[in-house]
């Protein structure tokens, strides 16, 4: 039976950069397990399992529109560093996690390191990326 919208489904996966540099995977994981069209994974990868069935293998490019997007210049901004917690040293590529109002925790990757500030970008690190998946039913 093909796979449709509202089935509960399992699938192995390994994403890969346009280098080949993976990205996630389930090896070693168990599979993930979600409903289709339900929108809790990215767009590209939940239209993509649509038709397939169990046992059935494919490989998806997805462009950043059916992925995580373009980066967002506004969510890249400024922050004075004595606003991070005490006894941090601040460099470019670490992640900080930044609370919300409501609890949740977002990751902040420094870009810029300032005598004064420091620059974080909010953009999730896989915006702007073609991806590839290869994806199994199981």
């Amino acid at each position: 039976m093909p796979i449709k919208k509202g089935d509960k489904i399992k699938v192995e996966y390994t994403g890969t950069l346009e280098d080949g540099k993976v990205f996630d995977t389930s090896e070693g994981k168990p599979p993930l397990e979600f409903e289709v069209g339900a929108g809790k994974i990215i767009k590209g990868f939940d239209d993509a399992v649509i038709g397939m069935e169990k046992g059935q293998e494919k490989e998806i490019k997805l462009e950043p529109k059916d992925a995580y997007g373009d980066p967002n210049p506004q969510l890249v901004k400024k922050v004075p560093k004595d606003k991070l917690p005490q006894g941090q040293d601040p460099k470019p590529g670490m992640v900080l996690a930044l609370g919300t109002p409501d609890g949740q925790q977002i990751p902040a990757r420094i870009t810029e390191v300032g005598d004064n500030d420091i620059t974080i970008d909010l953009n999730h690190p896989l915006a702007g990326k073609t991806l590839t998946f290869k994806i199994k039913v199981v």
